[in-house]
């Protein structure tokens, strides 16, 4: 694995994290677990992970690798294009143990990522970074290894991203910081999408009027940008427009009104089945 590998972590998997490190043993300074996920061509894709119980020691790390294997191999059963990709720890830094710990996920894939997760708020953010273990030496002499930064990024399908816009909107929340929030129904979610769509169209006809006037400098990838997006957009007039939106809203409607119905004769059969039994 080159060192120009790009890592690609999904949301689930910080949420993995997190949720492991504050269910940890008040004795443990830190959090470790395997990674897990697909490879190919030159991108590692981590889309879930489970913690491994550990201890630390001043020269020695003790590790259920038993329960690792377990888990992985029932998991595999279920998700079986997902393998073993790396590990993960949390922290801002590489420890001595680190070495140790990476040896064993060396044996289980080739070339295992090491993703680290800020959890301590440091830097007064929740820094992620990823790491590969780089042989150094010189040939006949003494020879060790060294963990070499690599690019990681966060991806998201597209139900995790409803799910963490859901979660932002918890950030600025009310007393202590915590708020409830429900998940909007499927026709309130087309509204706040075209909502936030007539925000960013409006920032876009600002930036082009003030281009135009010359109060603002012009961008060539912009302008690139701005005409694939518009050529994207199929020719069409209000009227059948309109019909369009209609029609999709009215199939919407109707998939409510079924799904509505459907939990009805749910609820309605297990009150019967509940009757018939006393």
């Amino acid at each position: 694995m080159a060192l120009n590998t790009t890592v690609k972590v999904h949301p689930v998997v910080l949420f993995q994290i997190v949720d492991a490190y504050e269910r940890r043993n008040s004795e443990a300074a830190r959090v470790i677990g395997t990674l897990l996920g697909t490879v190919e061509k030159g991108i590692v894709e981590v889309t879930n992970c489970f913690s491994v119980p550990h201890k630390e020691y001043e020269d020695q790390v003790d590790a259920e690798l038993s329960y690792a294997s377990n888990l992985y191999a029932l998991n595999h059963r279920v998700n079986p294009q997902e393998v073993i990709v790396g590990w993960w720890a949390t922290g801002n830094e590489v420890t001595s143990h680190s070495s140790l710990i990476h040896e064993y996920y060396a044996r289980e894939c080739k070339n295992p990522i090491h993703l680290t997760l800020d959890t301590t708020l440091q830097n007064a953010k929740m820094g992620i970074r990823a790491y590969l273990n780089v042989p150094i030496g010189v040939p006949g002499g003494s020879v060790g290894c060294m963990f070499t930064p690599i690019n990681v990024e966060v991806t998201c399908y597209e139900p995790e991203v409803v799910g963490v816009q859901l979660c932002q909107k918890t950030v600025a929340g009310g007393v202590g910081g915590k708020k409830i929030v429900e998940p909007l129904l499927d026709l309130a979610q087309v509204a706040e999408a075209s909502r936030r769509l007539t925000g960013l169209l409006d920032q876009v006809l600002t930036y082009v009027e003030d281009v135009l006037a010359g109060h603002a400098q012009p961008d060539n990838a912009v302008g690139r940008a701005l005409l694939d997006m518009v050529n994207s957009v199929p020719k069409m007039s209000n009227e059948e427009f309109e019909n369009m939106f209609n029609s999709n809203v009215k199939d919407l409607l109707m998939v409510i009104t079924l799904a509505q119905l459907v939990k009805t004769q749910l609820q309605l059969n297990e009150k019967l089945t509940l009757l018939t039994t006393l």
